[in-house]
């Protein structure tokens, strides 16, 4: 063979070796099903096992927004997923996407039209703050279910987020092999049927049976709005529900009945038990009133004078805003205690502000109306380790410790709220 007839033989092949770059950014519909993951009990932690029946493959990565440094973290950790994890597929919300879509050389996926993430995501990673944490799980607002929810401390205080970014590679990868089969339990030396496909793709050891990720199942309240008649009202934008459907939705920090810029105080009847059962507890009257949760208790909670609550307290925390009285105290309740807040007609104000994790509806309440607040249920009942797990947001923490649950929590009440911290001395 000719060395002219060898050049043109190879001369193709270097041109299709040269990728072009993709700069799509794709509907999420056209990604698979979501992969539900199952949390398993054990008999020794507080914290769930976290059990992947298959690699996640759709992850949501939600970041802090004008933050330069969040954006090259961005950058670097969506690069490190799709080069080490390629079966993985990275979602992006909309202005994110548009943003960004043009650094990488693969498509990206958000939102189109009547779309939703819950169908789709299978973990959900992010990088900021607390305030970054609420938005993500405000994202699955309208869904019984939420993915695992990974995040990085990269805001102002971080309560909610135990991981470094430093730390993300371990993170991720520990997260993604969790539940994955010991490698003698895979067919042909770990190829495996294909379900197991993006896992025996992976260099190094599994972790083992006994090393799954943990999860602190957090509990949000589940909300509805109700007019004078009782008919209940639709949600306006970020947590409306599709073709405006009037039905609950969920927020993972609290909700918050307020005066805003009227000078008068609210009048607000707090009623405990379902409607047709119900008991009157007190008339508030005052700024405005909380119905929190345990892992809103060190927010706005605990600002007005509320006590703090571990995040494994199946609870509902009520906490009145500069009340009248200064006998009305906070109040903490079973999480499955139906709670109503009537707008009274001695309110002089002309609408209450209602606000759903820190973003307030456009559309007040005025005498008669009603919200009407309940624990959500995370489980069946049962005995441990054969109860089923469902609702809340799951939450992937470094439960490595001994002390299990009490590790970072403890740890933030004293590295981040100086818990009791002592006057003229100095940390």
């Amino acid at each position: 063979m000719t060395l002219a007839w060898r050049c043109l033989q190879k001369a193709p092949q270097r041109l299709f070796s040269t990728s072009s770059r993709r700069l799509e950014i794709r509907s999420i519909t056209e990604l698979p099903a979501r992969v539900h993951p199952g949390f398993k009990e054990t008999s020794d932690h507080d914290l769930l096992a976290l059990k992947w029946p298959s690699p996640p493959r759709n992850i949501l990565f939600v970041r802090k927004n004008a933050d330069e440094a969040v954006h090259s973290a961005l950058l670097e950790y969506t690069q490190h997923v799709k080069s080490n994890y390629p079966d993985s597929n990275l979602v992006l919300e909309p202005d994110v996407a548009e943003q960004i879509h043009e650094t990488f050389d693969f498509p990206v996926y958000t939102l189109r039209n009547s779309s939703s993430y819950h169908e789709k995501v299978d973990l959900t990673t992010t990088l900021g703050g607390d305030g970054t944490i609420l938005h993500a799980a405000s994202l699955f607002a309208t869904s019984a279910s939420v993915p695992p929810v990974l995040s990085f401390s990269m805001g102002t205080l971080g309560f909610l987020g135990e991981w470094k970014f430093k730390d993300y590679k371990r993170a991720f990868r520990d997260v993604y092999v969790s539940g994955h089969p010991p490698p003698s339990t895979l067919v042909d030396g770990g190829s495996g049927p294909s379900s197991t496909s993006g896992w025996s793709n992976l260099r190094g050891k599994s972790m083992g049976a006994g090393r799954a990720s943990r999860v602190l199942m957090r509990n949000r309240l589940r909300i509805g709005i109700f007019d004078s008649a009782g008919q209940r009202l639709p949600h306006e934008p970020p947590f409306a529900h599709p073709d405006n459907h009037s039905e609950d939705i969920f927020a993972l920090n609290e909700v918050l009945l307020h005066r805003g810029a009227n000078p008068h105080l609210a009048h607000i009847t707090i009623l405990l038990g379902s409607p047709g059962h119900q008991k009157v507890l007190t008339t508030a009257i005052a700024d405005g009133f909380l119905v929190s949760t345990p892992t809103g208790s060190t927010a706005y909670s605990l600002s007005s004078g509320g006590c703090i609550v571990h995040p494994l307290v199946s609870s509902l925390l009520l906490t009145p805003i500069c009340p009248r009285s200064l006998s009305f105290r906070p109040v903490v309740l079973p999480s499955n205690t139906p709670v109503t807040l009537r707008i009274e007609p001695t309110n002089r104000g002309k609408e209450i502000e209602v606000s759903v994790d820190g973003v307030r509806r456009q559309t007040g309440l005025t005498a008669g109306m009603e919200v009407r607040v309940v624990g959500e249920e995370v489980r069946t009942p049962g005995i441990k380790g054969e109860r089923d797990w469902r609702g809340g947001v799951p939450s992937i923490v470094q439960g490595g410790g001994s002390g299990g649950a009490e590790d970072g929590w403890v740890g933030g009440l004293n590295g981040l709220l100086k818990f009791n911290y002592p006057f003229g001395e100095e940390g």
